[in-house]
């Protein structure tokens, strides 16, 4: 035989709108609503329906009782131990399903042999409810047949006490009766049914919002991966022109004080972009659409932004020239960010490389299908030990990260002059990224 799981913790709570795939089905919600709380009472006081049953069917024998006292059928101690063997083994009827069935069949076969009304065989059904809900449908089947074969010989048996015009009645009413029996097994197996369906249907909202937790905490770390490329574009190009900066600031200071000055408000300007980049780009993660101040928010840097950058470098002190053909400004935002962050990656690694007084060519070439960007230094190494650009850290891989977006790729190594080249392809006819890859951000207008 086959006894019922015992229940496990409870899972989390789901609404019965989030089970139904929407609050337009109102009286599906209702019903739903309604079997859930019926369900969690019944799991947060188990014993109150283990007894009420038991106590309720042996409450219909209570008129029996009655009869017996009154002399008309079997005596009152007969009726009350057929009574208590209906009811007591129903304390147990989830445990052992197939077990007290077998009991109270026995019981109802004693009944019928002593020919004793005890009014209490509502137990037997119930018995054959709990079958239904919980063993195999073999198992289910065998006790159908008894409870069937075992309901018409009652009522053949007791049709043929009656008067021959009522015991020709007695074809319909087994089969009526035995149509019910099969009835309550049928209930049963819904019953279950329903159940797994329902704890189905639970499992997979729960999964539901695991996934979708999942997915969201992916996303924000693919953000925050884009984001620190960002942030480290930002700072380490900043960075660098003011490190270049200030080595000659301090001593244009005393042999050139304007040229000095003029030097320091360049760092100044540069720091303060850096200030409001970052800004933005915290901005961009708590959702702002407004800077503190009121003014809008403007798109990212773009191809048309590329001299001021280049201004700063020259700032720095490296001759920057630019060399462009084709048109710039009808490409895709993002992919205008991306080729000016890799020029700018490659100006910040020159900087930091390079000697102060190198001369760099920028070339820009579009096409109908691709854009090629090439950063060109004239070296030499700023020290002889430095550590050259070849040793790849988090730019060089945000570049190639930068390209592969748009198909395409970015190499980078020594050249016949003495210097570095970087040299970025990308594609204008690749599928554009994702939204949440997508540079986004916004800045200051």
């Amino acid at each position: 035989m086959t006894a019922p799981t015992a229940p496990g913790p409870s899972a989390p709570s789901i609404a019965p709108e989030t089970l139904l795939d929407g609050t337009n089905r109102g009286s599906d919600v209702a019903v739903m609503k309604w079997l859930i709380r019926t369900r969690q009472a019944d799991l947060d006081h188990p014993g109150f329906r283990r007894w009420v049953v038991p106590l309720l069917c042996a409450g219909l024998g209570l008129p029996a009782l009655r009869n017996a006292a009154n002399g008309i059928g079997a005596a009152v101690p007969t009726v009350v131990v057929l009574i208590v063997a209906f009811c007591v083994p129903l304390l147990w009827r989830q445990q052992r399903p197939v077990l007290v069935f077998a009991l109270t069949s026995a019981v109802s076969a004693v009944a019928l042999s002593l020919d004793a009304d005890t009014g209490a065989e509502s137990a037997r059904i119930v018995a054959l409810l709990n079958v239904g809900r919980s063993v195999r449908p073999a198992q289910l089947a065998i006790c159908l047949g008894i409870a069937v074969a075992q309901t018409t010989v009652a009522v053949v048996v007791r049709g043929a006490e009656q008067p021959n015009e009522q015991f020709l009645q007695t074809p319909v009413l087994a089969i009526v009766q035995s149509a019910l029996v099969m009835a309550v097994a049928a209930a049963g197996l819904v019953g279950r049914v329903m159940n797994a369906y329902i704890r189905a249907l639970h499992e997979r909202a729960v999964r539901l919002e695991v996934e979708r937790d999942q997915r969201a905490r992916l996303a924000a770390a693919a953000e925050r991966a884009r984001v620190a490329r960002e942030m480290h574009d930002i700072l380490g190009h900043t960075l660098a022109v003011i490190v270049g900066l200030a080595g000659g600031a301090a001593g244009l200071t005393e042999a050139k004080p304007k040229r000095g000055a003029e030097t320091l408000r360049i760092i100044a300007d540069s720091g303060r972009g850096a200030l409001a980049e970052l800004r933005r780009l915290l901005a961009v993660i708590g959702e702002e659409r407004d800077t503190e101040d009121g003014r809008p928010l403007a798109p990212q840097p773009g191809l048309a932004d590329l001299d001021p950058l280049l201004e700063r470098v020259r700032g720095a002190g490296p001759t920057v020239t630019l060399h462009t053909r084709g048109a710039l400004t009808g490409l895709a935002p993002g992919l205008q960010l991306a080729v000016y962050r890799v020029i700018q990656e490659s100006l910040t690694n020159t900087l930091k490389h390079a000697a102060p007084d190198t001369t760099v060519h920028v070339t820009l070439t579009t096409d109908d299908t691709s854009v090629h960007a090439t950063v060109e230094d004239a070296g030499p190494a700023r020290a002889p030990h430095s550590p050259g650009p070849q040793d790849e850290g988090r730019g060089l891989v945000g570049m190639r990260e930068r390209a592969a977006l748009y198909g395409g790729s970015v190499t980078a190594g020594p050249n016949t002059n003495g210097g570095w080249t970087v040299d970025a392809h990308f594609r204008t006819t690749t599928t554009p990224p994702p939204p949440h890859t997508a540079p986004t951000e916004k800045r200051p207008a």
